[in-house]
């Protein structure tokens, strides 16, 4: 993966949770956990669940979620 943020921080997802159309996506890095509020069409296309490696990209306001391909 590459990316030009400078803040990515790697953990695990603990949780996805789906709403109507946005999902909520708890990483844990390192003990703190990182919550990135995306659309449910990016949980699907990205594969994410539970128990799964995940980077938390943090730019400006945002966290967004990137993984290994």
């Amino acid at each position: 993966m590459k990316i030009s943020a400078r803040n990515r921080l790697k953990g695990k997802i603990v949780e996805v949770i789906l709403g109507a159309t946005t999902a909520h996506v708890r990483i844990d890095v390192g003990g703190s956990i990182i919550t990135a509020a995306i659309t449910n069409d990016a949980v699907n296309d990205l594969g994410l669940a539970a128990g799964q490696e995940a980077y938390a990209v943090i730019k400006a306001s945002d966290v967004m979620v990137a993984i290994d391909d």
